[in-house]
C-alpha cells in the first residue's frame, strides 16, 4: 500500500509540474498571426475597398 501512495504522489506532482511548465511556455506565444489566418477577415477586406 505504501508503494502505491508514493506512485500516486509522484504522478500528481508530475502532472502539476507539467501543467506549470506548459503555462510558462504558452505565455510566450503571440496570437497576432492567428488574426491573419482567419478567412472571415480576408472576406471583409476584399468586400470593402
Amino acid at each position: 500500500m505504501n508503494t502505491w501512495l508514493i506512485i500516486l504522489i509522484v504522478v500528481v506532482l508530475g502532472f502539476i509540474f507539467g501543467n506549470i511548465l506548459l503555462l510558462k511556455h504558452s505565455a510566450n506565444f503571440k496570437f497576432e498571426k492567428l488574426k491573419d489566418k482567419n478567412p472571415e477577415d480576408k472576406n471583409k477586406t476584399k468586400e470593402d475597398p
